[in-house]
């Protein structure tokens, strides 16, 4: 398995875990509502969810949604690191939104150069 495959899988079992905890989870809940986003809450677990999808269908049948899923993904996670700043979280708890994001332009990076 190469690094690439790695990455798509680690992100993909990641944005599934995140993406159900938007749903259920009372710690997530809480979470948005310190970040004065409750209603963007299923919109983003929704949007984890999908993006997840998408790198694991992009990795067995299509580059191209691959790079689409895991520039979504990247977006959301930029997205998710302005808003930790925003709100005066440090660089430390901002930081797993910010690594995601990296993960994911990688992701898509690689996944360019290898089938384009």
């Amino acid at each position: 398995m190469s690094i690439l495959s790695y990455l798509i899988w680690f992100s993909a079992i990641s944005f599934i875990y995140f993406g159900f905890g938007c749903f259920f989870s009372k710690f997530i809940i809480r979470e948005f509502k310190r970040y004065k986003l409750p209603k963007f809450r299923i919109l983003t677990g929704a949007l984890q969810l999908l993006g997840a999808i998408g790198l694991l269908i992009g990795y067995y049948c299509s580059p191209l949604i691959l790079i689409a899923a895991s520039i979504g993904l990247s977006l959301l996670m930029i997205a998710g690191f302005v808003v930790r700043l925003k709100i005066k979280d440090n660089f430390l708890q901002s930081s797993p939104s910010f690594m995601y994001a990296v993960i994911n332009i990688i992701i898509t990076i690689e996944t360019y150069v290898l089938y384009f």
